[in-house]
């Protein structure tokens, strides 16, 4: 299978149906090889937009949603972004490609952004940390609970939630800088898209953005 014609494909076609609003994610979405991230056996499905397992009751988002996140981020460069469920690695290594590529010595990109992602499965973690690495992503990974954030890399200009809680955690809202933003799946059964704005008072604005089918976020007992 020739998976860059295919990949390409899959862009052009999300395109064309209105997914994609920025060039940034769609220049992202032709780049990051998404049957790199899925089990062998779904290799030949990697293109089609639709979720996928990839193990431990988990899936990969669809590309269209995957795009539609990366859309309301509006990542600028230099941004420094916090993902909540790493999964296996897909979606962070589309958002580090619409940030650009960043330095690996960590001195260096200390001072400026960069993709943390949390993820409460350790296997998945781990399996994600290779695969990112391989293909040359540096993206900070962890096990733990999302709904704690990721407070040593706070603030972050923008944060992402790749399964659903009940309510947008509250530690991860707290971790964003005044201004920054945060887009993720809220609720269990009817779940809906929100973006949430952190003001200058601390305060939150939100808006919705449709309904969505996202797993549901874990955390720790």
């Amino acid at each position: 299978m020739d998976f860059e014609t295919a990949r390409r494909r899959m862009v052009d076609r999300l395109a064309e149906r209105g997914r994609i609003d920025r060039e940034s994610t769609a220049e992202a979405l032709r780049t990051v090889p998404r049957h790199a991230f899925v089990p062998p056996e779904h290799h030949e499905s990697a293109y089609r937009d639709r979720p996928l397992p990839i193990g431990g009751g988990q899936t990969i988002s669809a590309p269209h949603m995957v795009a539609i996140v990366t859309d309301l981020l509006s990542l600028d460069p230099g941004d420094r972004v916090l993902e909540i469920g790493t999964g296996c690695g897909y979606h962070a290594a589309v958002t580090a490609e619409a940030l650009g590529q960043l330095p690996e010595n960590d001195d260096e990109r200390s001072e400026q952004g960069g993709v943390y992602s949390v993820e409460y499965d350790p296997n998945l973690a781990d399996s994600a940390r290779e695969t990112l690495s391989e293909h040359g992503y540096n993206v900070r990974v962890r096990t733990g609970d999302g709904y704690e954030g990721w407070a040593e890399h706070a603030p972050y200009d923008r944060a992402y939630l790749t399964c659903a809680p009940d309510s947008l955690p509250v530690h991860v809202l707290e971790q964003l800088r005044p201004g920054g933003c945060l887009v993720g799946p809220v609720g269990r059964g009817r779940q809906t898209l929100v973006r949430a704005w952190r003001r200058e008072d601390g305060g939150i604005d939100r808006e919705t953005h449709g309904g969505v089918r996202f797993v549901p976020m874990r955390r720790g007992d």
